[in-house]
């Protein structure tokens, strides 16, 4: 027997058809009569929002420990080039190989961690300009180190960081320079040159391949929203927009008799909803719903609104009536779980694409009437205009 939305055959809990993220509808193309569908959540609530800012620093960390452990390498050949004093020694090592780790408990302790981690990004330029002074301005390591943490600001997406970087960037030179006396050392020797290659390399990589996997799930959800401003959120269904231009293109492209429309309307649904209320009325318009798919084959199924269903189908008329009655004895065997005692039927109307004459309202409307015939003539039936 069949079974639909609320409907499991031994009463198996309801698997929904719409995936979790951007939820987007999936058609079942398996047994037609146990096609079953849950309205989808279209975007992310507030919630989930906020946690994905929350956790940023966790995002952060990985990429901020491997950024200034490598760009750190550089700076502590330079300063045993100078032969600098412990004090610069260690506050290298504690700017490459301490802060990133530091920063990860400030923002995780932080009662608000987002913003906690805003201000380790800007503080991430100030440790980086002040390591330029202690360098003596060596211009390969200088240029390199301050390049990539302003490479990284920019590339984060937020609003404004790349200017209080710059600040930031700019206050620790002058605070390192103050500590160093703006001693002026420009020349690069081949030992800190191999010295840049690491963060040059294994960081430039790390971040594209970030960055590549941003893409493509921005791609992947750019996709799914598009599908959704086509779809139907409780049927699953396209919506009437899509579908009218659908069916309009369909009109224009194949030869008239060899197009069929077919317009549905649920008998007595609103005596359904006064009933078994309205979430048994989602349940019958989603299952229904899912018998209409499974017989649309590359047909259009579409929702013009309330209990109105409607498939354009590259079909003649008699191949059309076949799917008609596929799809009104498809209703009809349908069973709900949660109504048990419930049965529904749909009364359809057929048109031929040579009896609308090319035109989409006159189609519509020469299904419509044959839908008034069919209700006219006892309901659950498919009728043809007369």
């Amino acid at each position: 027997m069949a079974a639909a939305s609320g409907v499991r055959p031994n009463d198996s809990p309801p698997k929904p058809r719409f995936p979790t993220l951007a939820m987007l509808v999936a058609h079942g193309r398996g047994n037609c009569m146990t096609t079953v569908s849950t309205a989808p959540q279209a975007v992310r609530n507030d919630p989930v929002h906020k946690h994905h800012l929350q956790t940023l620093y966790r995002r952060v960390w990985g990429l901020r420990a491997l950024g200034m452990g490598l760009g750190s390498l550089a700076p502590l050949v330079v300063l045993h080039e100078l032969k600098s004093p412990v004090a610069a020694w260690a506050w290298v090592i504690f700017v490459g190989y301490g802060w990133p780790h530091l920063a990860y408990v400030l923002a995780a302790r932080s009662r608000d961690a987002y913003r906690a981690e805003q201000r380790n990004l800007v503080f991430d330029t100030v440790l980086a300009g002040s390591c330029v002074p202690l360098m003596h301005f060596n211009v390969l390591p200088s240029v390199v180190l301050l390049t990539m943490v302003m490479a990284d600001r920019l590339s984060a997406g937020i609003r404004g960081l790349w200017h209080r970087g710059l600040i930031g960037m700019l206050a620790g030179v002058l605070l390192g320079g103050m500590a160093t006396g703006f001693a002026f050392a420009p020349q690069t020797r081949m030992p800190v040159v191999l010295a840049c290659l690491p963060i040059l390399v294994i960081h430039t990589l790390a971040v594209s391949l970030n960055s590549y996997a941003l893409v493509r799930r921005t791609q992947q959800q750019n996709i799914l929203l598009k599908k959704l401003s086509r779809t139907d959120a409780l049927t699953g269904l396209v919506n009437r927009g899509h579908w009218e231009q659908a069916a309009t293109t369909l009109l224009a492209t194949v030869p008239a008799g060899e197009a069929s429309l077919l317009m549905m309307d649920l008998d007595a649904f609103k005596q359904i909803n006064d009933d078994y209320g309205h979430l048994v009325g989602d349940d019958v318009l989603q299952a229904v719903s899912g018998v209409v798919l499974c017989h649309a084959g590359a047909g259009i199924a579409g929702r013009l609104g309330g209990d109105e269903l409607v498939l354009a189908v590259t079909a003649d008329a008699a191949t059309a009536a076949a799917i008609a009655e596929d799809i009104r004895a498809g209703v009809e065997a349908l069973r709900f779980v949660h109504a048990p005692a419930l049965r529904c039927s749909v009364s359809i109307g057929l048109a031929t694409n040579g009896t609308a004459g090319g035109s989409l309202r006159v189609w519509l409307d020469a299904a419509d009437q044959a839908l008034y015939r069919a209700k006219a003539q006892g309901r659950n039936r498919a009728s043809a205009p007369a």
